[in-house]
């Protein structure tokens, strides 16, 4: 089931990420990417949104940890994992506070966060691994957290690379997370597109695997249930920190400004297919960069 889920659009991100290395310094693309990029910070933009109502709605603390995490990436472009887990923590403190606290994950945080590597095919995957890890609520929670680490930590691609690698994850079908198909195709080619792929999807398909049996039991779990509510609130703020940063990077005009409304504006009227939107986007781009 995972691999029908994952297959088809790992497939189609690896032949648009062919067509971008092939084709990707022509003017035509260039402009189809120029228009692209505004549109696509106004889905992420609408899709946070749609989170905050569906994750906060009118608990002060989870938006108070909403708050601090969009605050903190938008100053620092990156996605701060220490201040994610302890919005889970606060949040459990403050609604669930189990009578007997028992500490055994600091050394699993601490395995975690040193996961890391270069642009060989094995640090890809833990890069990549580690990345996944931390998806929690939507895929896009990944975004700030790639970004942070593939443009600023290991200088893999560049501002402009990483929003077209988002802007090709939104045009193919399935999860928002295979952008990381298109960062591991631009490091390291088909392999490292595949090492990338394997690395976000197959831990957590592993523990989805392994906690299914025990989902009765600990669905219901007052700690647990309000650990992750504050884990999800400080993901979301992320989220919406990163689309002040991608914004940044991706309007930078009165054109890109004006698709950037324009799109967003549609998105709150109108129930448009984010393809199709990107697709008139990237035409409007063509004909700006032309003309």
């Amino acid at each position: 089931v995972g691999i029908a889920f994952v297959l088809p659009s790992f497939l189609m991100v690896l032949a648009l990420s062919w067509a971008y290395v092939r084709f990707g310094g022509l003017p035509w693309m260039q402009g189809m990417f120029y228009g692209i990029g505004a549109a696509v910070i106004a889905i992420i933009a609408r899709s946070t949104v749609k989170l905050t109502k569906l994750t906060l709605k009118k608990d002060s603390l989870l938006w108070a940890i909403f708050g601090v995490l969009a605050i903190s990436t938008a100053v620092t472009s990156r996605e701060i994992i220490w201040l994610v887990v302890l919005g889970g923590v606060v949040a459990l403190a403050a609604k669930a506070m189990p009578r007997k606290i028992i500490v055994g994950n600091a050394g699993t945080i601490a395995m975690t966060a040193a996961l890391s590597g270069g642009g060989s095919l094995a640090g890809i995957f833990l890069y990549f691994a580690k990345a996944g890890m931390f998806v929690f609520g939507s895929g896009l929670a990944i975004l700030p957290f790639l970004y942070g680490g593939v443009v600023e930590g290991h200088d893999w691609l560049n501002d402009r690379q990483f929003l077209d690698a988002v802007a090709v994850a939104m045009i193919t079908p399935g999860p928002v997370v295979i952008t990381v198909a298109f960062i591991g195709f631009l490091v390291a080619g088909v392999a490292g597109a595949t090492a990338a792929a394997l690395g976000v999807f197959l831990p957590v398909y592993v523990v989805v695997v392994a906690l299914a049996p025990s989902y009765k039991k600990w669905a219901k779990n007052p700690q647990l249930n309000a650990f992750v509510r504050g884990v999800t609130a400080a993901a979301t703020g992320a989220i919406a920190g990163a689309v002040i940063v991608l914004a940044r990077r991706s309007i930078y005009d009165v054109p890109t400004a004006l698709i950037g409304i324009v799109s967003l504006a549609v998105l709150f009227r109108w129930k448009i297919p984010e393809p199709a939107l990107i697709a008139v986007a990237a035409g409007v781009g063509l004909a700006l960069h032309h003309s």
